[in-house]
């Protein structure tokens, strides 16, 4: 199996979303479209609070095909 194939589970984008692109970014990662983080304080996004709510607009986290690992081992410890 090619490395593609196997890591396809990671990384999906879809560009004829009528949002898309909701971010300024090449790649988006559309898996993670609503960050799974965004009730957590120590998300590891760069957020901003604008009158008491988290403002994401800028945070690319959750939309990196690389940090599909990152959020997933949060999720876990949340588990626990």
């Amino acid at each position: 199996m090619n490395k593609e194939k196997e890591a396809s589970f990671r990384y999906f984008e879809n560009r004829k979303c009528q949002y898309y692109p909701c971010h300024k970014s090449d790649n988006i990662n559309c898996l993670f479209c609503f960050c799974p983080l965004y009730r957590d304080e120590d998300c590891g996004g760069n957020y901003k609070l604008i009158n008491g709510i988290k403002d994401c607009s800028d945070c690319l986290v959750p939309h990196r095909e690389e940090n599909y690992g990152l959020i997933i081992d949060k999720l876990k410890k949340k588990e626990k």
